[in-house]
């Protein structure tokens, strides 16, 4: 349902049915426990005043139960409205790092890897399943956005901005402070960034969160007769799946150029 109609019901669909789950379930690309209210946000079919007064709201109804969830969940609305204090005092921040030693990346141009990353076909199955959801729906589980975006910045290095663009191409959700603030977080250039050399292992992210390999097999049918056991390093089987690209950078390698990177920058600052 679109409008504010929908934004209301998603609202309540989430505060009744997924809240309760959001601390530990947020980060599940495979499960149901997102709000999946940030189109109705970009869209201003609601806005963050009515989000935080109903959640508010829902979490004094429940005596204390939703308390962990419900604050976690306010967190994020803050993050949202964080980044627009920050595209308030930082109007280039969509081009330029926040932090300026950053610009000296030595970032690499590679069109090829590019698309690849695009298309969702890195061989990396939580990175393509990712990429492959974005393409089909506009929109992205968040903690599989922070994999692909590590994944381009810190295994391909590619300058963040590159994937910047692509999402603000791609996504329905593409408010311009948000998606700035994002990348930057991730490529380490942000405020209160996430530190470059925090580099997220593709395997293990994919292990953690979605450990039945559902998100992925939704989204990846060259992968959807693998093993539980195998679906996160299908390359690592026998006979590989027939119709999947083996990983186009190696992982080991890729951090280690990786750390090289950071350490010029800050030999540099």
């Amino acid at each position: 349902m679109l409008g504010e109609q929908g934004a209301q019901a998603a609202l309540a669909k989430f505060l009744n049915e997924g809240l309760a789950d959001y601390a530990e379930g947020r980060d599940r690309p495979d499960k149901p426990f997102t709000s999946r209210l940030s189109p109705h946000l970009h869209w201003g079919e609601i806005s963050p005043h009515q989000i935080w007064a109903a959640t508010r709201s829902a979490m004094g109804r429940a005596e204390g139960k939703l308390d962990k969830s419900g604050e976690k969940f306010l967190k994020e609305v803050l993050w949202r409205e964080f980044s627009y204090h920050l595209l308030h005092h930082w109007p280039t921040l969509p081009d330029l790092c926040f932090k300026p030693e950053y610009e000296n990346m030595p970032w690499v141009k590679d069109d090829a890897a590019l698309t690849r990353w695009q298309k969702g076909q890195t061989g990396y199955p939580i990175v393509d399943a990712g990429m492959r959801e974005l393409w089909a729906t506009g929109t992205m589980h968040n903690r599989v956005r922070m994999i692909v975006a590590s994944f381009l910045i810190k295994h391909l290095q590619i300058d963040w901005r590159e994937g910047e663009r692509w999402f603000w191409d791609c996504l329905c959700d593409a408010d311009i402070a948000s998606n700035a603030a994002s990348w930057q977080w991730v490529a380490g250039s942000g405020a209160d960034a996430s530190p470059y050399y925090r580099i997220f292992n593709p395997m293990i992210q994919g292990a953690k969160f979605d450990p039945e390999g559902a998100y992925v097999k939704r989204w990846v049918p060259e992968l959807r007769g693998v093993s539980d056991v195998m679906i996160h390093t299908p390359w690592e089987m026998d006979v590989p799946p027939r119709g999947y690209p083996k990983p186009i950078v190696d992982h080991g390698a890729a951090r280690e150029r990786a750390m090289a990177a950071f350490a010029s920058v800050k030999k540099d600052a």
